[in-house]
């Protein structure tokens, strides 16, 4: 199979891997084939020993490949943060840097955001992530030995069950038994990983959640909107890259306009900067930051 074949084969299997909304008509017009093409490649796919299954109507999934295969999301990653700053920096070239656009469709072959993982190599991160993808396999309770929370700054056991990962297996979605919630749980403050002989008991909560630009997960979305000084900007978008997306110029000022999951780290960057920034609409956000500057006045 020549390159172009094996470019437009691996991108169809990216598309297909867990597939649930796009037809055959709308993978074609993406990959820029006739649906017929698509079609044929299905077929191969399954006599190679892949599950392709139809969904409905016109849609279909790739649900299982052969043992052992590669994973297709982890063979290149790039977080959504490292695909914005990476395609800043090819934005850069100089329009006639011969360069650009080979860089720019290498990096699309298979990704839309595309990047350069490397978390799991290091060999405890992997271990963890494998008895974590075994239990969620097996739909096992698992228990997260001294894991060392950034929330309450605690160490200690955590009976969770594990359902899911993040693309870069940095963080894995678990439903915490404890607080009877779904809660990221970072990969690398694990001490140990303990697969228990418990079946879930709540898999119909299972649910991942969203992640603002503050790095916050939640369900509950809430508009921010505030006016930055140019070195707000500056080091919120050093901190926080993806809020460039969601910050326009007002004069001698800048401004934000944001949806947050949770005020916890919007907090934390208005706080260090309080005189620098000014909220323009955000009421709920406000009594959050009177609260905890009442609650941690006393330790200053």
């Amino acid at each position: 199979m020549n390159q172009p074949k094996v470019v437009l084969a691996l991108r169809l299997m990216k598309m297909l891997q867990n597939n649930s909304t796009l037809t055959i008509d709308e993978i074609a017009a993406r990959l820029e084939v006739v649906p017929r093409t698509i079609y044929r490649y299905i077929d191969t796919l399954k006599e190679s020993g892949f599950t392709v299954i139809n969904i409905k109507g016109d849609i279909y999934s790739l649900v299982e490949m052969p043992q052992p295969a590669p994973e297709f999301d982890k063979l290149v990653y790039f977080s959504d943060e490292e695909s914005y700053l990476v395609n800043n920096l090819i934005d850069a070239l100089s329009p006639t840097n011969a360069l650009k656009a080979g860089l720019r469709k290498k990096l699309a072959v298979i990704y839309d955001n595309t990047g350069i993982e490397g978390f799991v190599d290091r060999k405890s991160n992997a271990a963890h992530v494998a008895k974590l993808r075994k239990a969620a396999q097996e739909k096992k309770m698992v228990i997260l030995h001294n894991y060392e929370s950034a929330n309450s700054n605690v160490v200690r056991d955590r009976l969770v069950e594990p359902f899911g990962f993040t693309n870069d297996f940095i963080e894995v979605w678990a439903y915490d038994t404890e607080s009877k919630s779904n809660k990221l749980f970072k990969v690398q403050r694990i001490g140990e990983v303990e697969i228990t002989e418990r079946a879930w008991e709540y898999e119909i909560s299972h649910r991942k959640q969203g992640r603002d630009i503050f790095r916050m997960t939640g369900y509950a979305n809430s508009r921010v909107r505030m006016q930055l000084s140019v070195r707000a900007k500056n080091l919120l978008i050093e901190e926080y890259p993806l809020a460039e997306k969601e910050i326009t110029r007002d004069g001698n000022f800048w401004i934000l306009d944001t949806v947050v999951n949770d005020f916890a780290g919007i907090c934390r960057y208005y706080v260090g900067l309080i005189s620098e920034i000014k909220v323009l609409e955000g009421d709920d956000f406000l009594e959050y930051v009177r609260a905890y500057m009442k609650k941690y006045i006393n330790k200053v």
